[in-house]
């Protein structure tokens, strides 16, 4: 974890990951580092497993807003926001405003 950086309370993260300078983490985030197998017809999803374990990396500069949701192995940018209640499935450019379920490019800061 870096200089400056904050964990709201209430959070779920995995061991693995990496929080840059200056990140602001609000309440309420869970990020996810791996899912179910679901695969397989002939087998509960409960019995499996889980896929191999994704780290997630946080560069400097972002802030994740209330109760964001961050699926496994996501890139966040560095200066990116996340807007809250948002659900990242994938990796933005440096400098996003993101939003939404799943979260879409609402601008950019360098605009």
């Amino acid at each position: 974890m870096g200089d400056e950086s904050g964990i709201g309370a209430h959070c779920d993260i995995p061991e693995d990951l990496i929080i840059g300078n200056n990140v602001m983490i609000s309440r309420n985030v869970f990020i996810l580092n791996r899912n179910h197998k679901y695969d397989r017809i002939d087998l509960p999803i409960n019995d499996q497993g889980f896929y191999d374990a994704k780290q997630t990396i946080i560069e400097d500069d972002v802030w994740i807003g209330l109760r964001s949701i961050l699926t496994p192995g996501r890139h966040v940018a560095k200066g990116t926001i996340v807007a809250m209640g948002s659900v990242l499935t994938k990796d933005f450019p440096e400098y996003s405003v993101v939003g939404g379920n799943p979260a879409k490019l609402i601008k950019s800061r360098k605009d």
